[in-house]
């Protein structure tokens, strides 16, 4: 295996777990629904695409038989299907009305019902 390929493989695998990494944190930081689903559906879409690809590069180069379908497969899958289904939940999401912002109502607590009741 050449260095160029080698090298190709080590900046695909970088890549995608930088994307990766960025849609789980998306993930987790984003505020609302719509959000939320935006960010992991594109950065992991595209950073699991680069991994499967570098690693359907590093077992061509390994093996004689050219680009196994192994990896191209659910790289394909994946391109297809994500989007889809982002487009599937952002407009169930929408046909509910969801809030665009998730509302947090106050819980009473049990003193300050026993003074309203006192009064």
């Amino acid at each position: 295996m050449s260095t160029a390929v080698e090298f190709a493989i080590s900046a695909l695998i970088v890549v995608g777990a930088a994307f990766v990494l960025l849609g789980s944190i998306g993930l987790a930081r984003l505020p609302d629904f719509l959000m939320r689903l935006h960010g992991p559906t594109k950065a992991t879409t595209v950073g699991v695409g680069a991994l499967l690809l570098a690693s359907a590069i590093f077992f061509s180069t390994r093996e004689s038989g050219g680009i196994s379908l192994h990896e191209l497969a659910p790289l394909f899958f994946l391109f297809i299907t994500a989007p889809v289904t982002a487009h599937l939940l952002a407009k169930a999401a929408m046909h509910r009305k969801s809030p665009a912002r998730p509302t947090a109502k106050p819980q009473a607590t049990s003193d300050s019902q026993h003074q309203e009741s006192e009064r």
